[in-house]
C-alpha cells in the first residue's frame, strides 16, 4: 500500500481517557443531586466515535434537550480541565511509533469530540509535533466522514488512509474514499476494513 498521510480517530485508537472523563461526569452531576445516574466505564465505551449531542442524548434519554445541552456543556469544561492536565492511557508504544510514522508520513487527528478535546490529548502528552494538522465536529459541527475531506483538501492529501476502531470511522473512510485500517484493541467491532492491526506499532509494519 502506497500511502502519504495517515488520519487517525482519537479514542480507542490512539488513547484510552474513559477514567477521567467518567471523573469529570461526576464532579458535574455531584451538583445535581436529583440526577440518581452514575456514568459508567461501559457506559461511556459504548459511547465512543458519538457525537457529542448524541452521547448527551444516550446517557440522560429522560432529560430535555435543553438540560442534556446544559450538563454537556458543563462536562465539557470540567473534562478539558482534568484531561488537559491528567491525559489519558496512550496505548502500548504510541508515541515511539508516531515518531517513526511522522518521518515518512504527515499524520492527522479528526474526531467527533467538541472542541478543546484533540488539544488536551496534545497538552498533556507533548504529542503535537507529530501531526500536521486535526479537525473534530465541534468545531464543523459535521460528520467525520466530511471532517475527513476537509483535512484531505485543505492539506492537499493525494494518498491517505483513516486509522479508527468503530463503525462510525469505517464509515467516515468510506464517504471519504479512502482505506479504511481497523485498530481491533480499541472499543468497536467493525466487520468490514480493508486493513487491521491489533497493537499500534503494526503501523510500522503494515505499508
Amino acid at each position: 500500500m502506497s500511502i502519504d498521510s495517515i488520519i487517525f480517530d482519537l479514542d480507542g485508537t490512539l488513547w484510552n481517557s474513559i477514567e477521567g472523563i467518567c471523573e469529570a461526569w461526576k464532579t458535574v452531576l455531584a451538583n445535581y443531586p436529583n440526577i440518581t445516574k452514575v456514568i459508567t466505564p461501559e457506559d461511556m465505551e459504548g459511547c465512543m466515535g458519538l457525537p457529542m449531542d448524541e452521547i448527551s442524548k444516550k446517557l440522560f434519554p429522560d432529560l430535555d434537550k435543553d438540560f442534556q445541552s446544559k450538563l454537556l456543556e458543563e462536562f465539557c469544561e470540567v473534562e478539558q480541565l482534568h484531561l488537559g492536565e491528567h491525559g489519558g492511557v496512550l496505548f502500548p508504544k504510541l508515541e515511539e511509533t508516531l515518531k517513526k510514522l511522522s518521518e515518512n508520513y504527515r499524520l492527522f487527528i479528526v474526531s467527533n469530540c467538541q472542541d478543546g478535546y484533540i488539544q488536551c490529548f496534545f497538552k498533556a502528552h507533548n504529542l503535537s509535533k507529530y501531526f500536521t494538522d486535526f479537525e473534530c465536529w465541534g468545531v464543523t459541527g459535521l460528520s467525520k466522514g466530511e471532517n475527513n475531506k476537509i483535512i484531505m483538501k485543505r492539506n492537499k492529501l493525494k494518498k491517505p488512509i483513516y486509522v479508527g476502531d468503530t463503525n462510525g470511522d469505517a464509515e467516515s473512510a468510506k464517504v471519504a474514499e479512502i482505506p479504511f485500517v481497523y485498530a481491533r484493541y480499541g472499543f468497536g467491532n467493525v466487520e468490514e476494513y480493508d486493513y487491521a492491526i491489533d497493537r499500534f506499532e503494526e503501523l510500522l509494519t503494515l505499508f
